[in-house]
């Protein structure tokens, strides 16, 4: 399996958590997983939320594998090689942050972390059957983490169960504070057409939301479809800028290569439009969020993908749907592992008001604790 880029030994013999290889390790490349970056100098310094970690006694055993410059949905690379699916060999991991969440699935770790610009976290996590955190878009520290700028990604954690990712967030972000009582949450069941979805999938959420018997109401988002669109023209501009300048030197694979040349046609009438909905899909949620605790949708509209079927990452980035729209916004949002009847991952996901990080872990355990999740069917 390619999981893993570079194997490492940093820190004390504490919880072992691994970091997506575009997190900064002193001393080691920091090559997001692309060729055109096989000759980069080590790092001179760690990113915070290394030094963060190893501070607070974790143990860093290793830098994972991704979709090539963190710039696809699949997980698949073709210069590192592709990482397996542990739990669901015959699917793709999900991307970009691949192989993190396959080896914490894997059990090559109790902890990962990942960065998430448009469900770079919480897809893989979905794909892999394993927990996933985006936080609130600049409540964890991204010094020392590719891209330099940015106003979409974030650091953030997969883990098997709720309680390793709490004390993960715990040690990233310094004023992480007690979890909230949610006994009496509220949850806003987001309305998806039912166009946009698996039924198969639909039901497995629906049915978990059920059995965790908490309040819950339908709530609409009418601008979540160009929500996605809008998500999509920012980070294709953003990609662009940070690594339009690799695509030149003809050792960018050719899926990631074609993509940002297509980016970089992102013109500024479409970002400026962009940004007018982002304005206005973040008050969406934020009015949504007045009546409930959490909005509650499925993570992916689909299982994930067969390799066989996955040659082609732009035929896949509608596996971003229904994450997307949030890194737009700078919500909270998490994804819970559940499993169809036919024994495949989906996704469950919880979205919070923003800062409320805390309150999104809290309930996100309390359902966790009531239903059946992919971690306890293994």
């Amino acid at each position: 399996m390619t999981i893993v880029i570079q194997p490492l030994a940093l820190g004390s013999e504490g919880p072992d958590i691994m970091v997506k290889d575009t997190i900064d390790v002193a001393g080691y490349q920091t090559r997001a997983g692309s060729r055109a970056l096989e000759q980069v100098e080590p790092a001179q310094s760690h990113a915070e939320v290394v030094h963060r970690l190893l501070d607070a006694g974790w143990h860093i055993n290793g830098k994972t594998n991704l979709h090539e410059l963190a710039f696809g949905t699949t997980g698949i690379n073709h210069w590192t090689g592709t990482p397996e699916n542990p739990c669901f060999p015959d699917r793709v991991p999900g991307g970009s942050s691949s192989g993190s969440a396959a080896a914490v699935a894997a059990g090559l770790c109790q902890a990962a972390l990942g960065t998430d610009t448009g469900g770079s976290i919480r897809t893989p996590a979905a794909c892999c059957g394993v927990f996933g955190l985006k936080p609130s878009f600049g409540r964890v520290s991204r010094e020392g983490v590719m891209p330099a700028q940015t106003s979409l990604d974030c650091v953030g954690p997969f883990a098997r169960d709720m309680a390793t990712l709490i004390s993960v967030m715990q040690v990233l972000c310094g004023d992480f504070a007690e979890l909230p009582d949610v006994s009496d949450a509220r949850i806003g069941v987001v309305n998806i057409a039912a166009e946009e979805i698996n039924p198969e999938v639909k039901a497995v959420v629906e049915n978990a939301l059920s059995g965790s018997e908490m309040r819950a109401k339908s709530v609409d988002l009418p601008n979540m479809v160009a929500a996605y669109d809008a998500g999509m023209t920012v980070i294709n501009r953003e990609s662009w800028v940070a690594s339009g300048d690799w695509v030149g030197t003809g050792l960018v694979g050719e899926d990631v290569a074609q993509r940002l040349l297509a980016a970089s046609q992102t013109t500024d009438a479409e970002l400026e439009q962009a940004e007018a909905l982002r304005q206005v899909f973040t008050a969406e949620v934020d009015a949504a969020l007045e009546c409930c605790e959490v909005l509650a949708l499925p993570t992916m509209p689909d299982y994930p993908a067969p390799l066989s079927e996955a040659g082609d990452t732009r035929a896949l980035l509608g596996m971003t749907r229904f994450v997307r729209p949030f890194n737009l916004s700078g919500h909270p949002a998490i994804t819970i592992p559940l499993v169809s009847a036919a024994g495949l991952p989906v996704g469950l996901q919880l979205v919070a008001a923003r800062g409320a990080d805390e309150l999104l872990c809290a309930v996100a355990s309390a359902i966790a604790s009531r239903i059946s999740t992919r971690a306890e069917v293994e």
